[in-house]
Parts: structure tokens; sequence; C-alpha cells
């Protein structure tokens, strides 16, 4: 069964076993060690800051990572979700449970936002997942990122903040 947990102080290794090159390929390959840790220092001040909620997928041990953050794009606020599983643990749906989790706390949590996903184009795994999870695809776009350009769709989940009460 995949859980999400809250990340924490000690899943900068969950990070560092996400930076292997056929992990990045979509994102323009590794990164160094130190923007890793900037990252993982990131997501533990974000969440305690109330911007950003981010997870360690949970599946017979750490697999991933996924959260969500506030946003604006085109002009619009929103909040934007992305994740990554661990080569080990593809192919068994954990990344679709993970993203419908997700969406769950996003509905819980969130203010009623759309919730947006931009995978690169060239991945298709990730945009297959937000087309099965509704995300609705509104365009592509190319993306300054990590020293490159990034071609990547636009999904967009609009709000299902009538499903469920608010926190």
């Amino acid at each position: 069964m995949v859980l999400l947990r809250r990340w924490a102080e000690g899943d900068l290794d969950l990070l560092r076993r996400g930076n292997e090159p056929s992990m990045n390929e979509h994102l323009g390959g590794p990164e160094r060690d130190e923007v890793l840790i900037e990252r993982h220092h990131r997501y533990l001040r974000l969440w305690q800051q109330g911007s950003a909620r981010m997870f360690v997928i949970v599946d017979d041990g750490s697999v991933g990572g996924i959260g969500w953050w506030d946003i604006t794009w085109r002009d619009a606020p929103m909040y934007e979700t992305g994740w990554f599983v661990i080569p080990q643990a593809q192919g068994r749906g954990v990344a679709a449970s993970a993203l419908a989790s997700t969406i769950d706390d996003v509905t819980r949590h969130g203010d009623g936002r759309p919730l947006a996903a931009f995978p690169a184009t060239s991945n298709v795994p990730s945009n297959r997942l937000c087309e099965r999870a509704g995300f609705r695809l509104r365009g592509t776009e190319v993306w300054p990122f990590r020293g490159t350009q990034l071609d990547v769709n636009a999904w967009i989940l609009e709000s299902r903040a009538d499903d469920g009460p608010s926190a």
C-alpha cells in the first residue's frame, strides 16, 4: 500500500537516490550535491512556512517524493505538483497512487485553486499519469530549467474543493 509521509530531516538520501541519470533524462540531467542539499532544506522550510507540502512516497520503504506548492501561471494563482519514483519502484502504480493522494491533500488543505503539472513533453509516463488523473492539457511551453530549455506540457486539474471540507 502506497502512503505519503511528511518530508523530514533524514530524507536527503532519497533525493540523492533519485539523482541518477536515468531519473533525470527529461530534466536536463543530474544535479550537483549542493543543489540537492539546498532543495532538501527548501522542502523543510517551505512546509514550515505553509507554502508547500512535500512528501516521501512510501511503498516497502521510501521510493520517491511528491508534493505541491504555490505558483502563478498565466497570471493566475494555483498550485503545482511534481514527483519522482526511483526505478526499482516504477511500473507498479506507485506514482498514480501517490498523485491521487496528493490531489486529495490539495483538496483538503488548499484553498480551491487549480493544480498544475508540467512534465517534459518527452516524459510519456508522466504525461499519461496526468491524463489518467483527470488533468486537462492546456498547451505546450518552453521553460528554462537547470541551465537548459525544456519543452513541457501544461496540465491543469480544476479544483475539487466542493468534494470535501477544507482545513
